[in-house]
């Protein structure tokens, strides 16, 4: 595999918030995304996922606190905590998570 240009991947996405798998690290599923400043409804998951923020700024939300995640930081969701995107983020996002069951 060749390299992988993440924000020109991101980029060229036709919506927000629809992210591209770009392969598999064991089980876990490695993607990439463009946010854009509408709010993504609350979830959560069985197993934890890393949310690293290339550029811009992610404005998370973790068990109803606000958590800023800028560009270069990575945030770990524990299994099972309760997350939403709240309105204003923005930039290029990687993900990393197992698939769901």
């Amino acid at each position: 595999m060749s390299a992988v240009d993440l924000a020109e991947t991101a980029a060229g996405l036709l919506e927000a918030w629809s992210s591209r798998s770009l392969g598999m690290v064991g089980a876990a599923c490695v993607k990439v995304l463009r946010m854009d400043e509408l709010p993504v409804e609350e979830e959560s998951h069985g197993a934890a996922e890393a949310l690293l923020v290339l550029d811009g700024r992610l404005e998370l939300e973790v068990d109803g606190m606000p958590v800023p995640v800028r560009a270069g930081e990575l945030f770990m969701v524990a299994t099972g905590a309760a997350h939403a995107v709240r309105p204003g983020s923005r930039g290029t996002l990687v993900i990393v998570e197992l698939p769901e069951e």
